[in-house]
């Protein structure tokens, strides 16, 4: 008899330990009834940029009422701010908040890790995907030019190379406005071609100013980049000057990325190509400009005729 009776007991405690074993495998499988599908890593709401407020986006597998919060820990958060008190969320109909970075107390939160928390009627969801407030601009360490003339023309550029504080897109400015956006990284090159906007600059002296711009949105301030000047030339001439007899030989060096190009001395003018350009000097002494290529792309020596 007594066997007996140890024999149900074991059985019934195997029964229940299979039940709870079953129910807990049943919560497990059961879904939550939140879901996200987007949330913003890093926002900086003291930039003018699309990235100056946080995004977040929930959607319940029920139709309820909610209020989204964020919090400044994942588990057992204080509440930093509410950003939607007791919102109507219908099932399956995502819905989006923002926050612009404001707390419950008033005034911006300090930089650091935030998280979305959703508050049901009966239970809370914070999630584990942070948002970083981000306020402060990268700093651009160096920056120098590797050539200080760019020979324009096409597939030419100038190399410039820098290095940031963190990771961040480099910006090149000129006359303040931006016309460079480069891909993330801490350092490295970032090239010039001698255009703005795809139209080629004429030739002369430029002072580039080299920025950056985080994945918040910050930006270098202007009075913290690093200026670098760049020669653009389209036509390299060499020598710069001279001296001839009257009606004596010229001979010219002549770089540019052009097939060909136009040259002027006195009243004469025609068009060449290749590498070395031989003239006729006039036969009237004087001081002559000799000038290859075209307008705003081109190069002068000054050629000096003698008796």
């Amino acid at each position: 008899m007594q066997r007996v009776l140890t024999t149900v007991t074991l059985l019934g405690l195997l029964v229940a330990t299979a039940a709870a074993f079953a129910i807990t495998e049943h919560l497990k499988l059961e879904k939550s009834p939140v879901s996200t599908g987007q949330i913003t890593k890093v926002f900086s709401p003291v930039c003018k940029c699309p990235t100056k407020r946080a995004v977040i986006r929930i959607k319940l597998r029920r139709t309820g009422r909610v209020t989204v919060s964020i919090v400044d820990a994942p588990a057992h958060g204080n509440r930093v701010a509410t950003i939607a008190p007791d919102v109507l969320v219908r099932a399956h109909s995502p819905q989006h908040f923002s926050w612009n970075g404001q707390t419950d107390a008033g005034g911006r939160a300090p930089d650091g890790a935030y998280y979305p928390s959703v508050e049901l009627p009966h239970q809370t969801y914070t999630f584990i995907d942070k948002i970083v407030l981000d306020t402060k601009p990268p700093k651009v360490l160096r920056a120098k030019g590797l050539k200080p003339v760019l020979l324009a023309g096409p597939g030419r550029s100038v190399a410039i190379r820098y290095a940031v504080s963190e990771k961040a897109h480099p910006l090149v400015y000129l006359g303040g406005r931006r016309i460079i956006l480069g891909r993330r990284t801490e350092g490295s090159k970032i090239k010039w071609n001698g255009r703005v906007n795809h139209r080629a600059v004429p030739a002369g002296r430029y002072v580039l100013s080299i920025g950056a711009q985080d994945l918040a949105g910050n930006e270098t301030p202007a009075a913290d980049r690093k200026n670098v000047t760049v020669v653009v030339r389209y036509v390299q001439l060499d020598p710069q000057l001279i001296t001839v007899g009257s009606g004596g030989r010229i001979t010219m060096h002549v770089e540019t990325a052009a097939r060909r190009y136009k040259w002027r001395l006195g009243h004469r003018h025609g068009e060449r190509r290749g590498k070395v350009l031989r003239l006729r000097a006039p036969s009237t002494p004087g001081t002559y400009r000799l000038v290859v290529g075209e307008p705003g792309r081109s190069a002068t020596t000054v050629v000096r005729v003698r008796q």
